[in-house]
């Protein structure tokens, strides 16, 4: 059972982005998180949501990007989902550097730093049917 949860959903628009990561960063702010953990899930979040628009929708404004974030005890969990093209290879995929777009001259970082700010990273997708990453992380409610 959680003790709070969210879900919105939004078309692939770029713009989104920015909304998709304050709304998060809202929500979670009820942990009263530190600033700089703020900052680790609004920019994981940013890279999910970012993934989903340029390789699930190949930047197609017509997809829809959902969230379902949770909270249970001290740890929120998000889940972001696109209905779009999906992953051929998840291992070749999580490789640092490794981008399905080269033409548009992406990092290949994205679930690098997914992993790197978040505690945990998992990754789902089903070719032509879409891609879901959970992430997760723990807060230290004890300060304060």
């Amino acid at each position: 059972m959680y003790d709070n949860k969210i879900s919105i959903e939004f078309l692939s628009k770029s713009q989104n982005e920015a909304f998709a990561r304050v709304a998060v960063a809202a929500f979670v702010s009820q942990l009263d998180p530190t600033i700089e953990e703020l900052t680790d899930v609004k920019t994981a979040v940013s890279e999910g949501v970012t993934n989903s628009i340029i390789h699930g929708y190949e930047n197609r404004e017509d997809g829809k990007v959902r969230i379902d974030a949770s909270i249970k005890g001290d740890e929120i969990e998000i889940v972001i989902a696109d209905f779009g093209r999906g992953i051929e290879d998840i291992e070749k995929a999580k490789e640092p550097l490794y981008t399905s777009r080269p033409d548009l001259e992406r990092s290949g970082m994205g679930f690098t730093v997914m992993e790197s700010f978040m505690d945990s990273l998992e990754v789902y997708s089903e070719k032509g049917k879409g891609t879901k990453v959970v992430i997760k992380k723990k807060f230290d409610t004890e300060l304060g």
